[in-house]
């Protein structure tokens, strides 16, 4: 049987390879991008750890799937290379988001308030996860600036974070907890 190591130490000296590209620095634009999105991936995965909620579970389950291909596509300076791989995240994902927020909203109060992350732990992690993930937006939408970027990755980023904040209020609403109102001060 053969094994690999986990260690290469190629990336000793503060670089890493792309995907069918060059190796460039660990601080590099890209690798800013899709290290966000894995961070982001990471915290959804913390949100299921809870297993808290089985309906929230298979709903994030996806989405740690999309992010895994989100990464791969930005960790691909060339999508030729990507060609035959298989389907990435674009408007069918980006769809499924809206459904599952349009659904969720119909059982939720309309907001007369900004929302302060709280409430359950549920949805305190979820807030946490929003955050992260519009952290990674802007990075991305950085990387956008200096390299070609699919638009959808940005829309997917941008309509993810809305998901997060619907599905924390809705964990809210099904754990039979208020969301934290923030109050405006005087």
């Amino acid at each position: 049987m053969f094994i690999v190591k986990i260690y290469t130490k190629t990336g000793d000296a503060g670089e890493t390879g792309l995907f069918g590209g060059p190796r460039v620095r660990k601080d590099h634009a890209r690798i800013r991008a899709y290290g966000e999105v894995d961070e982001l991936n990471a915290v959804v995965g913390l949100v299921r750890a809870a297993g808290r909620d089985g309906e929230v579970d298979g709903l994030l389950q996806s989405i740690q799937n999309d992010l895994f291909d989100l990464g791969a596509v930005l960790a691909t300076p060339d999508p030729k290379k990507l060609q035959g791989k298989g389907s990435f995240v674009g408007a069918g994902e980006i769809e499924r988001l809206e459904r599952e927020i349009d659904r969720m909203e119909k059982d939720l109060s309309p907001l007369k308030t900004f929302v302060l992350p709280g409430g359950s732990e549920l949805a305190a992690r979820l807030h946490l996860a929003r955050t992260v993930c519009r952290r990674a937006e802007r990075q991305v939408v950085a990387l956008a600036a200096v390299e070609p970027v699919g638009a959808e990755i940005v829309v997917y980023l941008n309509r993810l974070s809305d998901f997060l904040f619907v599905l924390s209020r809705w964990a809210n609403l099904k754990a039979g907890v208020a969301d934290v109102a923030w109050s405006k001060k005087g």
